[in-house]
């Protein structure tokens, strides 16, 4: 019994070549091999299929095909186009494009991104839908592995290793306040910014200390935490109608600029860097890229 393993590219080359010349030296000369090594393939193509598929034509002048051999003409080029087919770059068409991309993200790099984001990819590819969702950080690898997400952002903190990374912005930290506080708009001097009552963004470990009481620790100094909450998003709101003030990435914070007034802390703080994160197979992928190429823009930086 003839096996698929038995065919090879060169036979079928061989056979679509003889059927189109009909001639044994044009063939070879079409295949850039030699006619002994054609008539080498020739006598593997008779036993693989039991009979000879060409015979020497009657009047001296090339071959002819048997009916055996011209039944598998069409069958010979299909395959051979299905072959080519697959070594066609493969494409992605944004602007007609249906398709639902999935980012994994926390709020603070959604309200950094998510406006200039939709508003780009709502002029440049209307079908496009994109979805945000918060990260699972232990179920991450295995999501971007299997094509649940396609790109995740946020800090270095718990990204894996085998992950490409690309950065999409460093962001300095700001002080905000509701405008009209009665502490007024002058800067602020580290034990003004004790006193005054802050609000904490925590979503891990002690909810009502942060990053900021452990650099103001190591200056010597603790402020006064009012009150602490789990949302990026709540705070801006918390902060607008109370005399409460918050530390957070400027970036978003001036997003509600017309509610908050931003002061530069009067403390040494790290900026952040807010990178994006996709599965190495997805590195060629056209429409990854083209995903990535928009959060390049929407973060303003060079694609």
């Amino acid at each position: 019994m003839t096996r698929i393993s038995d065919m090879d590219i060169d036979l079928l080359l061989t056979l679509d070549a003889l059927l189109q010349d009909r001639n044994i030296t044009h063939a070879a000369a079409r295949l850039g091999i030699s006619q002994p090594a054609l008539s080498a393939r020739l006598a593997r193509l008779r036993t693989l299929f039991g009979e000879p598929l060409f015979i020497p034509s009657p009047h001296g002048r090339g071959v002819l095909p048997t009916p055996r051999a011209e039944a598998l003409k069409p069958q010979v080029a299909s395959v051979l186009r299905g072959i080519s087919a697959m070594f066609a770059p493969t494409t992605f068409e944004a602007q007609t494009s249906r398709r639902t991309f999935v980012i994994a993200l926390h709020e603070n790099p959604a309200l950094m991104l998510g406006t200039a984001l939709l508003n780009q990819v709502g002029t440049d590819a209307p079908g496009i839908r994109l979805r945000f969702a918060l990260p699972e950080m232990a179920e991450l690898p295995q999501q971007l592995e299997n094509g649940d997400v396609d790109i995740y952002i946020g800090v270095s903190a718990g990204a894996h290793d085998g992950w490409v990374r690309r950065k999409l912005l460093d962001d300095a930290f700001a002080t905000a306040q509701r405008k009209g506080h009665p502490r007024g708009t002058g800067p602020l001097d580290l034990e003004s910014y004790c006193a005054l009552s802050h609000l904490v963004v925590s979503s891990v470990g002690d909810p009502f200390t942060g990053f900021v009481d452990q650099t103001l620790a190591g200056l010597g100094h603790q402020r006064h935490v009012a009150m602490s909450t789990q949302s990026y998003a709540v705070a801006p709101a918390l902060v607008a109608g109370t005399d409460l003030v918050c530390t957070l990435p400027e970036r978003m914070l001036r997003q509600f600029a017309s509610t908050l007034d931003l002061f530069a802390p009067p403390l040494p703080l790290q900026p952040i860097t807010i990178n994006m994160y996709w599965h190495p197979k997805n590195s060629q992928d056209p429409a990854n890229a083209w995903l990535r190429e928009q959060l390049l823009q929407a973060a303003g930086r060079q694609v």
